[in-house]
């Protein structure tokens, strides 16, 4: 079996694909919640947003919320930051997706609304759902593209706040384990205060993984019927379900998994030229090469961790010619020889 992203986690056709300079984000969702955590540890919101080179506006873009996200980095360095706004985030004040949140009827439930309607609850990162077995892993893949120097940061804010949502809806805290793709940082104390001690670093990817068996465990607050999904389902907020331009593009990527698709044909796929195509990513810090290794390294790497597949088969799956050109590229993906990642 091949992984492949549910029809239900996936933005629906058609939907608003949004740049890292778009403004698209209302003032009242993530801003808001950044400036009231800078209010509540005695920083000026006003400071705040001097700091960010910011005004007050109806919408603002990705990049700018990164602004403001550094300057509350700058000005609010503590290590608990991330996981203190984190638990502010969701299921926040986004309308009607937030309301789809609160009246969801299971962490299943819970968990494909916040993958399809990423763009409102989550823009900086989206989330992909992955069954696999008795367990379920929630990946966490950039939106719009993220300074490698907030990357951290961004990652344990979206992990935090999910992790408590989660909670809170449940009523009981849930057996998560985290993955991070970084290196173990010195101090882990916030880390397990917040997000518990199942905590592993070094990983290829960001990711929450939990028992699947918990996904349909009913949760006391439901509301049934949970009136504002329906109304996300019958288009009310269409920008809800937009994607950023990295994500949109991962989108399209994965089910292409087996062939290097041409940058040509993605960019027709997109409605624009090769050209324009390459002008975005750039500006988004990437390079369409980048996002198809990472769209086949994720696909190589659960064929290899999750099911036990060897070199050769992987090769196969991918359309490598033979177990020695895979092994080249997976090692240029993740800087690891399949069996290294394997022992590790």
């Amino acid at each position: 079996m091949s992984p492949t992203l549910s029809p239900a986690l996936c933005a629906p056709p058609g939907s608003p694909v949004f740049d890292l300079a778009s403004p698209c984000l209302p003032w009242e969702q993530q801003a808001a919640c950044v400036l009231e955590l800078a209010r509540t540890r005695a920083v000026a919101p006003e400071d705040l947003l001097n700091h960010a080179g910011l005004v007050r506006s109806a919408l603002i873009s990705p990049r700018q919320l990164l602004a403001l996200l550094a300057a509350l980095q700058h000005r609010l360095p503590a290590a608990d930051t991330p996981f203190v706004l984190g638990q502010l985030s969701l299921p926040g004040h986004a309308g009607l997706a937030s309301h789809a949140l609160l009246q969801a009827a299971t962490l299943g439930e819970a968990l494909e609304l916040l993958c399809r309607y990423a763009g409102r609850l989550s823009p900086l990162l989206t989330p992909r759902l992955l069954l696999h077995g008795d367990e379920a892993l929630l990946l966490w893949t950039e939106s719009c593209g993220i300074p490698a120097a907030q990357r951290a940061f961004v990652v344990d804010m979206h992990m935090s706040a999910l992790k408590s949502l989660c909670q809170w809806q449940s009523g009981a805290a849930l057996p998560w384990r985290f993955c991070f793709n970084r290196t173990r940082p010195r101090d882990l104390s916030q880390h397990v205060v917040f997000l518990g001690a199942e905590l592993s670093f070094g990983c290829q990817f960001d990711a929450m993984r939990l028992p699947a068996a918990l996904l349909s465990r009913p949760w006391p607050r439901a509301v049934k019927p949970n009136l504002a999904q329906r109304a996300l389902e019958q288009n009310a907020d269409p920008a809800a379900a937009g994607r950023g331009l990295l994500a949109a593009l991962y989108d399209w990527l994965l089910p292409r998994y087996r062939e290097a698709t041409p940058l040509e044909q993605a960019a027709q796929a997109f409605g624009v030229s090769p050209a324009t195509l390459k002008r975005r990513l750039a500006l988004h810090g990437t390079h369409y090469q980048a996002q198809l290794d990472q769209a086949r390294s994720h696909v190589a790497l659960y064929l290899l961790l999750l099911q036990g597949r060897s070199s050769d088969s992987i090769a196969s799956e991918l359309g490598f010619h033979d177990r020695s050109s895979f092994r080249r590229s997976f090692k240029r993906w993740t800087g690891l020889t399949p069996g290294v990642a394997l022992s590790g």
